[in-house]
């Protein structure tokens, strides 16, 4: 991405509603995971640490390692958090050691990839036995917008896409679902109906008001995951795998 998105990011990712909702998705899933001994995680595309931030300060006994191929990424990345490894590196060929991690998040990231197949592979290779992979990305192509133009997608995905893509790098999926389903309508209506915005892609904060509602659409829709386990729709995806 452009610098300025990076920094307007690490301005964000602390209070927007999106980002809270995504790290309560992927805390919720290491917690049943990875279970009260914790283990060691990587950050697959950490960018500025908003996601080993915020965790890591809530469960003392998970060990994070980011990595990130975008030099400003990272140092903020370092800047930002504290007791995590932050690392240079592209996802694509971590200089990381064979079956080192217990867990691998990678939120936000693979859209970003050109070669989304080795990334996965290399999330396989670095994990334990046993262990899971975490990923979060943008779903729908019809929905291709101003907002990936300045974020520098490569792709957005369908579920059984990227499911495929899992598999065929040796995960087993434990679970693969949609989010992000309530906004749906407003992000269509914002990205191809509305003109595009001067400063770039979608992340801002909103104003309080906006900010709270948006927070409870998103409980709702945690209480609906957590009663039927997956939703139909949504303009992300949101996978759990295991190596085999």
């Amino acid at each position: 991405m452009e610098a300025a998105e990076y920094r307007k990011l690490a301005e964000v990712e602390d209070r927007m509603w999106y980002f809270r909702a995504l790290h309560g998705h992927v805390e919720r899933t290491l917690i049943a995971g990875l279970g009260p001994a914790g283990g060691s995680i990587l950050d697959a595309g950490c960018g500025t640490g908003g996601l080993i931030r915020r965790l890591a300060s809530r469960h003392a006994n998970w060990r994070w390692t980011g990595v990130d191929v975008e030099p400003l990424a990272y140092e903020l990345a370092r800047e930002r958090t504290a007791g995590a490894e932050i690392r240079a590196a592209n996802v694509t060929a971590l200089p990381l050691a064979d079956a080192s991690f217990d867990a691998v998040v990678s939120a936000d990231v693979l859209y970003h990839v050109d070669d989304d197949a080795a990334a996965l592979r290399e999330f396989f290779r670095v994990l334990r036995p046993g262990g899971m992979v975490v990923l979060n990305v943008p779903a729908y192509r019809w929905l291709w917008s101003y907002h990936d133009e300045a974020v520098h997608s490569r792709r957005r995905y369908g579920r059984k896409e990227l499911l495929a893509k899992v598999g065929a790098a040796g995960f087993t999926a434990t679970r693969g679902t949609h989010w992000n389903a309530l906004p749906l309508p407003l992000v269509v209506v914002r990205r191809k109906l509305w003109p595009a915005p001067r400063d770039g892609s979608d992340v801002s904060l909103f104003p309080a008001p906006i900010e709270t509602v948006f927070r409870g659409a998103m409980a709702m829709e945690r209480a609906w995951l957590e009663t039927f386990g997956a939703l139909p729709f949504g303009s992300s995806i949101f996978i759990v795998a295991r190596k085999r």
